[in-house]
Protein backbone atom coordinates (compact mmCIF):
# COMPACT_ATOMS: atom_id res chain seq x y z
CA UNK A 1 0.00 0.00 0.00
CA UNK A 2 1.42 3.40 -1.01
CA UNK A 3 1.12 5.95 1.85
CA UNK A 4 -0.06 8.86 -0.31
CA UNK A 5 -3.57 10.38 -0.48
CA UNK A 6 -5.56 8.86 -3.34
CA UNK A 7 -6.58 12.23 -4.74
CA UNK A 8 -2.89 13.16 -5.17
CA UNK A 9 -2.23 10.05 -7.28
CA UNK A 10 -5.45 10.51 -9.28
CA UNK A 11 -4.61 14.15 -9.96
CA UNK A 12 -1.08 13.26 -11.15
CA UNK A 13 -2.39 10.54 -13.47
CA UNK A 14 -5.11 12.80 -14.90
CA UNK A 15 -2.57 15.54 -15.54
CA UNK A 16 -0.22 13.30 -17.56
CA UNK A 17 -2.47 10.62 -19.11
CA UNK A 18 -3.85 12.99 -21.78
CA UNK A 19 -0.28 13.21 -23.16
CA UNK A 20 0.51 9.46 -23.18
CA UNK A 21 0.23 7.75 -26.57
CA UNK A 22 0.43 4.24 -27.99
CA UNK A 23 3.10 3.58 -30.62
CA UNK A 24 2.62 0.60 -32.95
CA UNK A 25 5.56 -0.32 -35.16
CA UNK A 26 5.93 -2.63 -38.14
CA UNK A 27 9.33 -4.19 -38.86
CA UNK A 28 10.15 -6.31 -41.90
CA UNK A 29 12.07 -9.47 -40.96
CA UNK A 30 13.54 -12.37 -42.96
CA UNK A 31 12.91 -16.01 -42.13
CA UNK A 32 15.30 -18.91 -42.82
CA UNK A 33 14.02 -19.14 -46.38
CA UNK A 34 14.79 -15.41 -46.90
CA UNK A 35 11.09 -14.62 -47.13
CA UNK A 36 10.11 -11.20 -45.82
CA UNK A 37 7.30 -10.92 -43.29
CA UNK A 38 6.03 -8.05 -41.10
CA UNK A 39 6.32 -8.13 -37.31
CA UNK A 40 4.31 -5.73 -35.19
CA UNK A 41 5.51 -4.24 -31.93
CA UNK A 42 3.93 -1.94 -29.38
CA UNK A 43 5.21 0.65 -26.97
CA UNK A 44 4.28 3.96 -25.43
CA UNK A 45 5.36 7.58 -25.71
CA UNK A 46 4.64 10.97 -24.21
CA UNK A 47 3.87 14.26 -25.96
CA UNK A 48 6.53 16.83 -25.02
CA UNK A 49 5.50 19.63 -27.41
CA UNK A 50 2.03 20.70 -28.55
CA UNK A 51 3.27 20.80 -32.16
CA UNK A 52 3.39 16.99 -32.16
CA UNK A 53 6.81 15.97 -30.82
CA UNK A 54 6.70 12.69 -28.86
CA UNK A 55 9.44 11.25 -26.63
CA UNK A 56 9.83 7.46 -26.47
CA UNK A 57 12.46 4.70 -26.37
CA UNK A 58 14.81 4.08 -29.25
CA UNK A 59 14.08 0.34 -29.12
CA UNK A 60 10.37 1.03 -29.60
CA UNK A 61 10.97 2.62 -33.03
CA UNK A 62 14.31 1.09 -34.08
CA UNK A 63 14.27 -0.41 -37.61
CA UNK A 64 10.53 0.23 -37.96
CA UNK A 65 9.17 0.55 -41.50
CA UNK A 66 5.94 2.18 -40.31
CA UNK A 67 4.86 3.87 -37.10
CA UNK A 68 1.26 4.39 -36.02
CA UNK A 69 0.56 6.69 -33.06
CA UNK A 70 -2.77 6.37 -31.23
CA UNK A 71 -3.75 9.36 -29.06
CA UNK A 72 -5.69 8.92 -25.79
CA UNK A 73 -8.91 9.97 -27.57
CA UNK A 74 -8.49 7.10 -30.05
CA UNK A 75 -7.34 9.22 -32.99
CA UNK A 76 -4.65 7.48 -35.07
CA UNK A 77 -1.80 9.46 -36.68
CA UNK A 78 1.23 8.51 -38.76
CA UNK A 79 4.49 8.89 -36.85
CA UNK A 80 7.86 9.90 -38.26
CA UNK A 81 11.21 9.54 -36.45
CA UNK A 82 13.01 12.90 -36.25
CA UNK A 83 15.89 11.76 -34.04
CA UNK A 84 17.14 8.70 -32.15
CA UNK A 85 19.98 7.82 -29.79
CA UNK A 86 20.92 4.22 -29.05
CA UNK A 87 23.25 5.18 -26.17
CA UNK A 88 20.42 6.60 -24.02
CA UNK A 89 17.69 4.45 -25.64
CA UNK A 90 15.70 7.61 -26.44
CA UNK A 91 13.99 8.80 -29.62
CA UNK A 92 11.73 11.64 -30.74
CA UNK A 93 8.78 11.16 -33.13
CA UNK A 94 6.71 13.79 -34.89
CA UNK A 95 3.05 13.51 -35.81
CA UNK A 96 1.07 15.95 -37.93
CA UNK A 97 -2.17 17.00 -36.26
CA UNK A 98 -4.71 19.69 -37.13
CA UNK A 99 -5.14 20.41 -33.42
CA UNK A 100 -2.41 21.21 -30.91
CA UNK A 101 -1.62 18.19 -28.75
CA UNK A 102 -1.63 18.33 -24.93
CA UNK A 103 2.04 18.38 -23.89
CA UNK A 104 3.22 17.11 -20.53
CA UNK A 105 5.34 19.00 -18.02
CA UNK A 106 8.94 17.82 -17.63
CA UNK A 107 10.28 17.76 -14.07
CA UNK A 108 13.82 17.71 -12.64
CA UNK A 109 15.18 14.19 -12.08
CA UNK A 110 18.15 15.58 -10.10
CA UNK A 111 15.69 16.30 -7.27
CA UNK A 112 14.57 12.67 -6.97
CA UNK A 113 15.09 10.83 -3.68
CA UNK A 114 15.25 7.09 -3.00
CA UNK A 115 11.89 6.04 -1.53
CA UNK A 116 9.95 8.74 -3.39
CA UNK A 117 6.53 7.74 -4.78
CA UNK A 118 6.45 7.44 -8.58
CA UNK A 119 3.82 6.40 -11.11
CA UNK A 120 4.52 4.51 -14.35
CA UNK A 121 2.05 5.35 -17.12
CA UNK A 122 1.81 3.66 -20.50
CA UNK A 123 -0.59 3.08 -23.36
CA UNK A 124 0.43 -0.41 -24.51
CA UNK A 125 -2.71 -1.30 -26.47
CA UNK A 126 -4.20 2.01 -27.61
CA UNK A 127 -7.51 0.97 -26.06
CA UNK A 128 -10.30 3.24 -24.90
CA UNK A 129 -10.53 3.77 -21.16
CA UNK A 130 -7.24 5.57 -20.71
CA UNK A 131 -3.66 4.43 -20.15
CA UNK A 132 -2.32 1.64 -17.94
CA UNK A 133 -1.04 2.90 -14.58
CA UNK A 134 1.12 1.37 -11.85
CA UNK A 135 2.64 2.99 -8.77
CA UNK A 136 5.70 2.30 -6.65
CA UNK A 137 8.80 3.95 -5.23
CA UNK A 138 12.23 4.95 -6.47
CA UNK A 139 14.30 1.94 -5.39
CA UNK A 140 17.68 3.31 -6.45
CA UNK A 141 19.20 6.28 -8.27
CA UNK A 142 22.15 6.26 -10.71
CA UNK A 143 21.97 2.53 -11.36
CA UNK A 144 24.60 1.72 -14.02
CA UNK A 145 23.40 -0.82 -16.57
CA UNK A 146 25.68 -2.19 -19.29
CA UNK A 147 24.08 -1.93 -22.75
CA UNK A 148 25.29 -2.73 -26.27
CA UNK A 149 26.41 0.86 -26.76
CA UNK A 150 27.90 1.60 -23.34
CA UNK A 151 26.89 2.16 -19.73
CA UNK A 152 23.55 3.85 -19.10
CA UNK A 153 22.70 5.56 -15.80
CA UNK A 154 19.11 4.62 -14.92
CA UNK A 155 16.56 5.08 -12.15
CA UNK A 156 15.40 1.80 -10.61
CA UNK A 157 11.78 1.51 -9.49
CA UNK A 158 9.45 -1.21 -8.23
CA UNK A 159 6.53 0.28 -10.19
CA UNK A 160 5.49 -2.47 -12.63
CA UNK A 161 6.81 -1.77 -16.14
CA UNK A 162 5.82 -4.16 -18.91
CA UNK A 163 7.24 -4.07 -22.46
CA UNK A 164 4.18 -2.22 -23.78
CA UNK A 165 4.75 0.56 -21.23
CA UNK A 166 8.30 1.07 -22.51
CA UNK A 167 8.69 4.65 -23.71
CA UNK A 168 5.95 5.92 -21.41
CA UNK A 169 6.56 8.41 -18.61
CA UNK A 170 7.51 7.84 -14.98
CA UNK A 171 5.95 10.72 -13.06
CA UNK A 172 6.03 12.17 -9.56
CA UNK A 173 2.96 12.97 -7.46
CA UNK A 174 2.90 16.52 -8.90
CA UNK A 175 2.27 15.04 -12.35
CA UNK A 176 5.72 15.96 -13.68
CA UNK A 177 7.60 13.54 -15.93
CA UNK A 178 10.83 12.64 -14.15
CA UNK A 179 11.94 9.68 -16.32
CA UNK A 180 11.10 7.57 -19.37
CA UNK A 181 10.36 3.90 -18.65
CA UNK A 182 12.84 1.86 -20.62
CA UNK A 183 13.12 -1.79 -19.60
CA UNK A 184 12.45 -4.45 -17.05
CA UNK A 185 14.75 -7.17 -15.79
CA UNK A 186 13.66 -10.45 -17.39
CA UNK A 187 14.74 -12.61 -14.43
CA UNK A 188 13.80 -10.35 -11.53
CA UNK A 189 10.38 -9.76 -10.04
CA UNK A 190 9.11 -6.20 -9.69
CA UNK A 191 12.19 -4.32 -10.95
CA UNK A 192 11.87 -1.67 -13.64
CA UNK A 193 14.24 0.95 -15.02
CA UNK A 194 13.77 4.42 -16.44
CA UNK A 195 16.00 7.01 -18.15
CA UNK A 196 16.18 10.21 -16.03
CA UNK A 197 14.35 13.09 -17.74
CA UNK A 198 17.39 15.36 -17.32
CA UNK A 199 19.30 12.94 -19.57
CA UNK A 200 16.55 13.40 -22.16
CA UNK A 201 16.50 17.19 -21.73
CA UNK A 202 20.24 17.39 -22.41
CA UNK A 203 19.87 15.81 -25.87
CA UNK A 204 16.33 16.80 -27.00
CA UNK A 205 17.39 19.90 -28.91
CA UNK A 206 20.10 18.00 -30.78
CA UNK A 207 17.78 15.08 -31.56
CA UNK A 208 15.12 17.39 -33.01
CA UNK A 209 17.52 19.65 -34.95
CA UNK A 210 20.15 17.12 -36.12
CA UNK A 211 18.45 13.74 -35.78
CA UNK A 212 21.30 12.33 -33.68
CA UNK A 213 23.56 13.12 -30.73
CA UNK A 214 27.19 14.05 -31.41
CA UNK A 215 29.39 12.59 -28.67
CA UNK A 216 33.08 13.36 -28.10
CA UNK A 217 35.41 10.34 -28.18
CA UNK A 218 39.10 9.47 -27.96
CA UNK A 219 38.92 5.69 -28.44
CA UNK A 220 40.31 3.88 -25.38
CA UNK A 221 39.14 1.05 -23.13
CA UNK A 222 40.67 1.11 -19.67
CA UNK A 223 40.67 -0.35 -16.16
CA UNK A 224 41.43 1.00 -12.71
CA UNK A 225 44.94 0.38 -11.39
CA UNK A 226 44.83 -1.31 -7.97
CA UNK A 227 47.74 -2.44 -5.75
CA UNK A 228 46.88 -6.07 -6.65
CA UNK A 229 46.86 -5.31 -10.40
CA UNK A 230 50.11 -3.33 -10.10
CA UNK A 231 51.77 -6.20 -8.23
CA UNK A 232 50.54 -8.87 -10.69
CA UNK A 233 51.68 -7.00 -13.81
CA UNK A 234 54.71 -5.30 -12.24
CA UNK A 235 53.32 -1.81 -12.95
CA UNK A 236 55.41 1.23 -11.98
CA UNK A 237 52.53 2.86 -10.03
CA UNK A 238 49.61 1.71 -7.85
CA UNK A 239 47.22 4.50 -8.89
CA UNK A 240 45.80 5.64 -12.20
CA UNK A 241 44.04 4.00 -15.14
CA UNK A 242 45.59 1.27 -17.30
CA UNK A 243 44.87 1.37 -21.04
CA UNK A 244 43.54 -2.09 -22.01
CA UNK A 245 42.76 -1.27 -25.66
CA UNK A 246 43.29 1.55 -28.12
CA UNK A 247 40.86 1.66 -31.06
CA UNK A 248 42.74 1.61 -34.40
CA UNK A 249 42.68 4.97 -36.23
CA UNK A 250 41.11 6.68 -33.18
CA UNK A 251 42.35 10.02 -31.80
CA UNK A 252 44.19 8.15 -29.01
CA UNK A 253 45.85 5.87 -31.59
CA UNK A 254 46.85 8.82 -33.78
CA UNK A 255 48.29 10.63 -30.74
CA UNK A 256 50.53 7.65 -29.89
CA UNK A 257 48.70 6.18 -26.87
CA UNK A 258 49.44 2.46 -26.45
CA UNK A 259 47.96 -0.55 -24.70
CA UNK A 260 49.69 -0.81 -21.31
CA UNK A 261 50.11 2.94 -20.85
CA UNK A 262 48.89 4.31 -17.54
CA UNK A 263 46.93 7.57 -17.55
CA UNK A 264 47.80 9.53 -14.40
CA UNK A 265 46.35 12.97 -15.23
CA UNK A 266 44.06 14.70 -17.72
CA UNK A 267 44.47 18.46 -18.10
CA UNK A 268 46.42 18.50 -14.83
CA UNK A 269 43.72 16.61 -12.88
CA UNK A 270 44.55 13.30 -11.15
CA UNK A 271 42.81 10.27 -12.70
CA UNK A 272 42.02 7.24 -10.53
CA UNK A 273 39.02 5.66 -12.27
CA UNK A 274 37.99 4.99 -15.91
CA UNK A 275 34.71 6.89 -15.31
CA UNK A 276 36.78 10.06 -14.76
CA UNK A 277 38.23 9.75 -18.28
CA UNK A 278 34.70 9.49 -19.71
CA UNK A 279 33.65 12.49 -17.61
CA UNK A 280 36.46 14.72 -18.92
CA UNK A 281 35.90 13.64 -22.52
CA UNK A 282 32.13 14.32 -22.22
CA UNK A 283 32.83 17.91 -21.20
CA UNK A 284 34.80 18.57 -24.38
CA UNK A 285 33.53 19.59 -27.81
CA UNK A 286 34.57 17.80 -31.00
CA UNK A 287 37.95 19.23 -32.17
CA UNK A 288 38.92 20.26 -28.61
CA UNK A 289 42.13 18.80 -27.11
CA UNK A 290 42.93 16.88 -23.93
CA UNK A 291 46.42 16.91 -22.40
CA UNK A 292 47.02 13.44 -20.97
CA UNK A 293 49.90 12.61 -18.61
CA UNK A 294 51.11 9.07 -19.36
CA UNK A 295 53.31 6.69 -17.41
CA UNK A 296 54.96 4.25 -19.83
CA UNK A 297 57.27 1.71 -18.16
CA UNK A 298 58.09 4.23 -15.42
CA UNK A 299 58.72 7.18 -17.77
CA UNK A 300 56.27 10.08 -17.53
CA UNK A 301 55.36 12.38 -20.41
CA UNK A 302 52.41 14.33 -21.79
CA UNK A 303 50.39 13.66 -24.94
CA UNK A 304 47.93 16.09 -26.54
CA UNK A 305 44.90 14.13 -27.80
CA UNK A 306 42.33 15.74 -30.13
CA UNK A 307 38.69 14.89 -29.37
CA UNK A 308 36.73 13.47 -32.29
CA UNK A 309 33.09 12.48 -32.90
CA UNK A 310 32.22 8.97 -31.75
CA UNK A 311 31.77 6.85 -34.90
Amino acid sequence: MIPVPEDLLISAVEKVSKSVVNIASVRMLHDQMFRIFPVEGVGSGVVIDEKGYILTNNHVIDDAERLKVTLPDGKVLKGKVVGSDETTDLAVLKVESEQLLPATQLGNSDNLKTGQIVIAIGNPFGLTGGPAVSAGIVSSLNRSIQTRSGVLELIQTDAAINPGNSGGPLVNTKGEVIAINTANMPYAQGIGFAVPINTAKSILKELIEKGKVTRPWIGVASMKVTPQLARYYGLPVTDGVLIARVEPYSPADDAGLRKGDIIEEIDGNMIKDPSEIASYVRKKQVDDRLTVTINRYGREFQLPIPVDERP
